[in-house]
């Protein structure tokens, strides 16, 4: 869940402690040779004059941009978010068709994606460095999962899949527009409102899970299909897509503050997790509007 997703929480922990270039120190390393002091002070040594051929080429020279220094743009967390959408839509439409010919696949291949999509998604999550195959890794193991998930719920409930892969795009632009047209707003106090809420949510899940295997609750777990049950899905729904709005104001914030190229694919990555969560959400709204 990215809105207290550890990879957004973690960038926007290294750019206050590191100070990327735009606003920290960049001031050239000490050497011990050479004549140390600001201009008036001692040891002030002033740079060699230029001539009108160096100063003509100087003056035409573009300024250099994003790209240039090295810096995180919305042009590369587009591209790299595409490329990421692409992967996970490719591998569940391999799954889907997988199972669809051999249906004793779709369990093994739905666990295996969801427990090794969380355990590569908390590597990432945590792990210092910016690791291009993890996050390939898991776009895979995510694209497995929804794939064998939306198997068992078309199998359910017929036409929901393509009802739910609708609902989440139209959410994900609406809110997109909504964010770059001031409508939706995301503030330090939203995000610790909604960092709770998530939590909570979690934490019910989590319970919600554990009643099911324990034979507490059946079907959709506490609440069911009745209102209450559409009304945690609701929540669940709108949880998932503000935390896409939260994303966009990460990544703009890393844009702003000068954040290193690399991150364009943890970015990437951020906005992945709540697209996948948005359609999980949507689709369990939907089945439980449909009922048992």
């Amino acid at each position: 869940m990215a809105g207290n997703n550890p990879v957004f929480n973690r960038i926007d922990k290294q750019l206050r402690e590191e100070r990327y270039a735009g606003f920290g120190d960049q001031r050239a390393p000490k050497d011990s040779r050479a004549p140390q002091g600001y201009q008036g002070q001692p040891g002030y040594l002033p740079p060699p004059p230029m001539d009108s051929a160096q100063l003509d080429e100087l003056y035409q020279r573009p300024s250099a941009g994003p790209l240039d220094t090295g810096r995180v743009t919305f042009d590369d967390v587009i591209v790299k978010t595409l490329t990421l959408f692409a992967l996970v839509l490719g591998t569940a439409g391999l799954t889907w068709v997988l199972t669809s010919s051999a249906p004793s696949l779709t369990m093994p291949i739905w666990l295996a994606g969801m427990f090794g999509g969380l355990v590569v998604g908390l590597v990432i999550g945590f792990k210092k460095s910016v690791s291009v195959p993890l996050i390939l890794a898991y776009a895979i193991l995510e694209g497995a999962f929804v794939g064998a998930f939306s198997r068992v719920m078309e199998g359910w409930y017929p036409g929901i899949v393509m009802t739910a892969v609708v609902a989440t795009l139209a959410t994900f632009a609406g809110m997109f527009l909504g964010y770059r047209a001031g409508f939706i707003k995301v503030t330090s106090r939203s995000r610790r409102i909604f960092g709770m809420a998530v939590m909570g949510y979690l934490l019910f899940s989590l319970v919600n899970v554990l009643g099911l295997f324990l034979g507490w609750t059946s079907g959709w777990g506490f609440g069911g299909t009745g209102l209450l049950g559409i009304g945690i899905s609701i929540l669940g729904v709108g949880l998932a897509s503000y935390s896409l709005a939260v994303d966009f104001d990460s990544v703009e914030q890393g844009v702003r503050m000068g954040a290193p190229e690399k991150y364009s694919w943890l970015f990437a990555h951020g906005i992945i997790v709540s697209l996948v969560w948005l359609y999980i959400e949507i689709l369990r709204l939907l089945a439980r509007l449909r009922g048992d």
